[in-house]
């Protein structure tokens, strides 16, 4: 079994399960990767229940044979591959005041210092979140802009990718999702598709990250975008992310004459494979070194003004 960096390894049975469900309601609108728009939350909640890991069992499809008088059938056993989910991860921020005057409630989410507290730790986890989905992503081709046909060209790519994940048999259920750097977002809206009012003037549009709608899927732009991906598009089920908040602290400082207030994020991501799709190997267990089908990546080549 693994042991992760926060862990003590002579206690590592011990498990953070404290919820913050009111800092949750403040920190997911924050959240673009991590998102339930970009990665599913499905064993979030096995893991704060049981352990920092998960097994997930796939189902490998059964195969159909002919039917005949002489051969009649075989039957199979059915078989499985395994894949684990690991929280890896444990950010904290601690403050620290020396006039308890100016030491804001600890439970009081308003406040700027707490606010700010999980702003930053939303950060760590965007950008984790985000590395890891376009570690696993597809590279699809660079697209090269032309001045002056950078709507065009942007929009054309997404259909690219939405047509990559058709061939491959991608849910398109709705959930379908896209995600751009904001100098893709600022040509993007310029093309009829985006910038019709009641597109770019959707409901929620600025939780998330929300753009807005095309070509079913749902747009959304952060700044966090991994090296090498302008443009991300996939689905929700290919991904999948964790998290557990220890909750905010405070108490009196043992170094300084002051009070502290901290909190501690766990969580952890992974690219979900699924049989049909993902290689299986040999022991069971899916090769993660190949890309997911389930989710595209494309880098962008800015022509430079003339």
């Amino acid at each position: 079994m693994t042991t992760h960096a926060y862990q003590n390894p002579g206690t590592k049975t011990f498990v953070p399960e404290v919820w913050d469900s009111e800092l949750l309601t403040q920190f997911d609108p924050l959240l673009v990767w991590a998102s339930p728009l970009v990665t599913n939350r499905k064993y979030e909640g096995n893991i704060s229940k049981q352990g920092d890991t998960v097994h997930v069992n796939s189902l490998l499809r059964p195969t159909v044979g002919d039917y005949t008088i002489a051969d009649g059938m075989t039957s199979q056993r059915p078989k499985t591959v395994d894949q684990l989910i690991h929280i890896t991860e444990a950010k904290y921020i601690q403050v620290l005041t020396e006039d308890i005057e100016k030491l804001q409630a600890a439970g009081s989410l308003a406040e700027p210092i707490n606010k700010e507290m999980i702003r930053g730790l939303a950060r760590e986890a965007d950008t984790f979140m985000g590395g890891v989905v376009a570690a696993g992503a597809t590279a699809a081709s660079k697209v090269t802009i032309t001045e002056g046909q950078e709507p065009r060209a942007l929009f054309t790519a997404i259909l690219d990718m939405m047509l990559a994940l058709d061939e491959n048999d991608i849910p398109n259920d709705g959930a379908r999702y896209v995600v751009v750097s904001p100098k893709v977002k600022r040509h993007l809206i310029e093309h009829p598709s985006i910038a019709n009012a009641a597109a770019y003037g959707a409901a929620g549009a600025t939780a998330n990250g929300l753009v807005a709608a095309l070509a079913n899927f749902k747009v959304l732009s952060t700044t966090a975008m991994p090296k090498g991906a302008d443009i991300v598009a996939g689905h929700p089920d290919f991904a999948t992310f964790a998290s557990q908040f220890s909750g905010f602290r405070q108490g009196q400082s043992e170094k300084w004459r002051g009070e502290y207030l901290d909190n501690v994020h766990f969580y952890g991501g992974k690219i979900v494979r699924f049989p049909e799709l993902d290689t299986k190997k040999a022991d069971d267990t899916f090769d993660e070194s190949k890309p997911t089908k389930g989710i595209v990546k494309a880098a962008v080549e800015w022509s430079a003004p003339a």
